[in-house]
């Protein structure tokens, strides 16, 4: 069997480790296996950039982070574009496919990655997805490998924050990853003790986040630790078209420094902003994301030697299983309102900015 494999979109902890876990299950498990390395995820496969992979070279990479095999963002509103000589990307991914006499394509990756392959599985090749991305968003799976290893950064990155904070009697706002959910701020939140935390999925009022300020401050605590999400936004902006919510912001692709001023101007507190950024993406994997990495990893070898394609791996409570590509693409996990962190949350006091 001749398989490719690439990892495409953002990189995160545990690429290497699934690369890994599924490499070792192939030339242990499947006969006659060649592994065919696809460079810079689906851009690779469209250019024809790969190489023969032997076992040496998925040796000493479990606990390294990033991906061997390179990644790239590939638009999937853009695969079906045709170029001057009236091929697309989508053709071009078909074609090479057949060129280089793959039987498997196993492709690492997030929501985008997830409808490319959904795509290709429709277009009559054999596909297996891993699903990757340290949002947690991917529909159908309780976890994707990556997640944890990010909530660990980001709690640690609240936890330093709380000690200037305190030091300096400052309400600290740190920016999580998560444009469009928010289960990486609501478990660092919780973690690491913020006193408000804002998501994607609960749009807040500015001036109940000014009134906990407020009320905090009157009890005694000089600092407040608020865990805002990138794609956070306020009730009067979760009306917005995207464009009239960035001209609002001033261009800014986010409003935690808009909303950070707010809270200086009408609470009477000194505010900082802190944006980890891609520190939460890097280094790396946990321990759970290493062991979690090589189950999907070799469960994904597994489904490849039984004949199993056109699905993608997900874990259900403590069991690895796997979905079809095409009932989970192009749907994403949100945090429910009822989830049952953000009820356990609002017990202990904190605030989700919606005056509840």
């Amino acid at each position: 069997m001749k398989i490719g494999i690439l990892t495409s979109g953002g990189d995160c902890p545990g690429l290497n480790a699934v690369i890994r876990g599924f490499a070792k299950y192939a030339f242990n498990q499947i006969k006659d296996v060649e592994l065919i390395g696809i460079s810079d995820g689906y851009l690779g496969l469209i250019t024809k950039d790969v190489k023969k992979m032997q076992p040496s070279d998925f040796s000493g990479i479990l606990n390294v982070g990033g991906t061997i095999l390179g990644t790239s963002r590939q638009p999937f509103s853009k695969m079906t574009d045709e170029d001057r000589n009236g091929q697309s990307k989508l053709d071009l991914m078909k074609k090479n496919y057949k060129a280089l006499g793959l039987d498997l394509l196993v492709t690492l990756g997030g929501a985008g990655t997830h409808k490319t392959a959904a795509l290709l599985s429709y277009e009559g090749l054999n596909v297996i997805g891993i699903p990757k991305t340290i949002d947690n968003d991917i529909f159908g799976t309780d976890v994707t490998f990556g997640f944890h290893t990010a909530v660990d950064i980001a709690t640690e990155c609240i936890d330093r924050i709380h000690t200037t904070a305190a030091s300096h009697g400052r309400t600290m706002l740190i920016e999580l990853m998560g444009n469009k959910v928010g289960w990486l701020t609501l478990y660092a939140g919780i973690a690491g003790g913020a006193d408000i935390i804002l998501l994607p999925e609960i749009p807040y009022d500015p001036d109940t986040v000014v009134k906990m300020v407020k009320r905090r401050y009157e009890s005694g605590k000089d600092f407040t630790i608020i865990a805002i999400a990138e794609g956070a936004m306020s009730i009067a902006e979760s009306k917005m078209k995207k464009s009239e919510r960035l001209a609002s912001r001033g261009g800014r692709a986010t409003g935690t420094e808009g909303l950070a001023r707010y809270i200086e101007e009408n609470a009477g507190v000194e505010t900082r902003v802190v944006v980890p950024g891609h520190l939460q993406r890097g280094g790396s994997p946990s321990p759970y994301d290493r062991l979690l990495s090589t189950e999907m990893g070799s469960f994904a070898g597994h489904l490849a030697n039984d004949g199993v394609f056109g699905v993608t791996v997900a874990m259900h409570g403590s069991q690895v299983t796997y979905n079809a590509l095409a009932d989970i693409a192009g749907k994403m996990k949100f945090v429910p309102k009822d989830d049952q962190r953000i009820a356990v949350a609002r017990t202990i006091g904190i605030s989700f900015g919606d005056d509840r």
